[in-house]
């Protein structure tokens, strides 16, 4: 049974919000991967895969669209966002700077409670990295730069990354599995930086792993 038949089922038989479910699934496959940028989201196909009637996914369509992570064009259907190389570079500039700027603000904030916190989730990222699955490695490294915005500790900030987190996500998807292992060693390197309050270093360190999740260099 595919990946997808094993959410269908899981879809079908589950009594949370259908349409929030199946948003969930279509971004998942999304933020994997699975489904590739540009790629035609037809809603007959994916409501036959998930085992649901087309208006829920036509709703999941609509959502992911106000996300900017789904295009829907008249005539033409859903598909997924694709973005140019200009595109591409400002949105990892915006990210880079943001992540920079909660680093060091979480250097010059921390408490011994978030930063055990952060050690926790850096540590079952460790683990996940080297035994885990694609997905798990997604969420886990959500989990951590949810876990670093906390320790920052502006609200608004967070607010900001999130916006662009998905859309971010999608471009570093490709090279994700790759760079499991490295991705937790630079979440490793920011880590250490934060909790010895070195808030220049921080920020460096966090701008640097967002270039290198997208196998980008920043314009010096």
């Amino acid at each position: 049974m595919s990946k997808m038949a094993d959410m269908s089922a899981s879809v079908g038989v589950t009594h949370a919000p259908l349409t929030k479910l199946v948003t969930t699934a279509i971004r998942d496959r999304i933020m994997s991967g699975n489904i590739a940028l540009g790629a035609r989201l037809v809603e007959g196909r994916l409501s036959e895969e998930l085992g649901v009637s087309r208006m829920p996914v036509r709703e999941a369509l609509r959502e992911l669209a106000s996300e900017g992570i789904v295009t829907i064009e008249p005539r033409r259907g859903a598909s997924v966002t694709t973005f140019t190389e200009e595109q591409k570079r400002e949105m990892i500039e915006v990210r880079a700077t943001l992540e920079a700027l909660n680093a060091k603000l979480a250097a010059k904030r921390h408490d011994p409670e978030q930063i055990a916190e952060l050690e926790r989730v850096l540590e079952e990222g460790a683990r996940i990295s080297a035994n885990g699955g694609l997905r798990e490695f997604i969420e886990q490294n959500d989990r951590f730069h949810e876990a670093l915005a906390n320790v920052g500790g502006n609200s608004v900030l967070q607010d900001m990354i999130r916006s662009l987190r998905d859309r971010t996500a999608m471009l570093f998807a490709p090279v994700a599995r790759v760079r499991a292992r490295e991705n937790w060693d630079e979440h490793a390197q920011i880590l250490r930086a934060v909790i010895d309050g070195d808030a220049e270093l921080a920020a460096l360190l966090a701008a640097r792993h967002v270039y290198n999740a997208a196998e980008l260099q920043p314009d010096v």
